[in-house]
Order: C-alpha cells, then structure tokens, then sequence
C-alpha cells in the first residue's frame, strides 16, 4: 500500500521537535509514502509559521526527505468537486487529500481521529 501523507503527518516524520515525531517514524518504518503539492505547501506553511524555520530550511528538510526516502509524487490533479464531499468547510482540505489518495489506489494517512473518510488510515 501507498500512503499519501497529510500535512500533520509529515510534519511529525520530519519535525523531531512534533509532538507525534517519535509515533509516526515508527509507524513510517517500511511504509511506501507519497506526497502532492498540498501537502508540501501545507509542511512549508507550518514550518515556517508554527516551527519558526527559515523558508531555506523548511524546502532543504523537504529535499532532504525527497533525497532519503523517494516518496512518490502525485499531482493534485483532481477537481475538488470530485469524489466524497467535506462534511464541513473546515474538512475541505482534508477531504480533498482522502480522495486524491482514493483515485491513485492509495491510503491517506492521517493523525486526525475524526477523519472519517474510508481512504483514511489512522496512524
């Protein structure tokens, strides 16, 4: 199974500092993983904002991580109209990621306990 991972997810792999680093790395041990512009945009946003990194180090993280591990890159290359609507606005995002996993054959992993979405896999 491929794994297309969400933002939350791919900040805890590459963040030592997340609160979740230690359980995701773990569950990533082995994992085929795959990333798309959303999430990328997503970790860049979030490392910069939130883990106060340098633009520079937030997109060399992401390099290095390209470079180690080969995730594949899938385009987002749906409408997002398609597949299973959001319950609600604030899930769009998410939704959008559950059903770009979906159409590729692939699982969107999530550390959301309420992502109730069947392409979803709780880490």
């Amino acid at each position: 199974m491929i794994y297309l991972l969400d933002v939350s997810v791919l900040l805890a792999l590459l963040l030592e500092t997340h609160v979740h680093h230690d359980r995701v790395t773990e569950w990533a041990e082995g994992k085929q993983m795959a990333l798309c512009p959303i999430t990328e945009l997503g970790f860049i946003r979030i490392s910069v904002a939130v883990y106060k990194s340098t633009m520079v180090q937030a997109r060399q993280t992401l390099l290095d991580f390209q470079a180690s591990d080969a995730p594949l890159f899938i385009p987002a290359s749906i409408s997002a109209l398609a597949g299973i609507p959001a319950p609600d606005s604030k899930k769009s995002t998410d939704w959008y990621l559950a059903n770009l996993a979906a159409v590729h054959g692939m699982k969107w992993a999530t550390l959301d306990s309420l992502a109730n979405h069947p392409a979803a896999e709780l880490l």
